[in-house]
């Protein structure tokens, strides 16, 4: 068999030279591309009052009073955010006071310290130990969480009551 080492060996102290040029392979580098998405980030001082509306997602750490949505991307309430308003966001992140309803197509999320006054319509939903959280909860799917969201009736109807069952008749037993 033969090998690259034996072929080309030095007969005197001199090195071997090889007759064809040695190629080194140049692996391009892919452009350094930004990973993370960009946060939009509400200072502390910051008051907001009206329509807040986004493409793109936000850190709250000031008050915001009248409605939010930011139908594809996520909202953050930090520690010191303080939001009164009605919110429509795809995630919702909370661990300052909301006092509002809340709309998620993806998920809510109270965290420990974080505190929620209002209604939330997602299909999922955590909330961790320390939170605390006053409402009700209407875990849609996000077709439906979506439709709603938008002003559309919601497709699943109540139910109609069931009339009241007969409690069963008890009869001695014939011996």
């Amino acid at each position: 068999m033969w090998k690259r080492d034996e072929a080309v060996k030095p007969t005197s102290g001199q090195p071997a030279v090889s007759s064809q040029p040695e190629v080194v392979p140049v692996v391009a580098q892919p452009e350094a591309r930004r990973t993370e998405k960009s946060m939009v980030n509400i200072g502390k001082s910051v008051v907001i009052k009206g329509e807040l509306n986004g493409s793109e997602d936000l850190m709250v750490e000031g008050n915001v009073e009248g409605r939010i949505e930011l139908k594809d991307h996520v909202l953050t309430i930090g520690p010191n955010g303080k939001i009164k308003a009605q919110v429509l966001a795809k995630a919702v992140v909370i661990q300052g006071e909301v006092n509002g309803n809340i709309t998620a197509t993806e998920k809510v999320d109270i965290r420990d310290g974080g505190s929620v006054d209002g209604d939330i319509i997602a299909p999922r939903i955590a909330i961790a130990e320390g939170a605390h959280f006053r409402g009700s909860v209407d875990m849609q799917r996000k077709g439906a969480a979506q439709g709603q969201a938008q002003g559309q009736s919601p497709s699943v109807q109540p139910a109609a009551p069931r009339p009241a069952e007969k409690p069963p008749s008890v009869q001695p037993a014939a011996h």
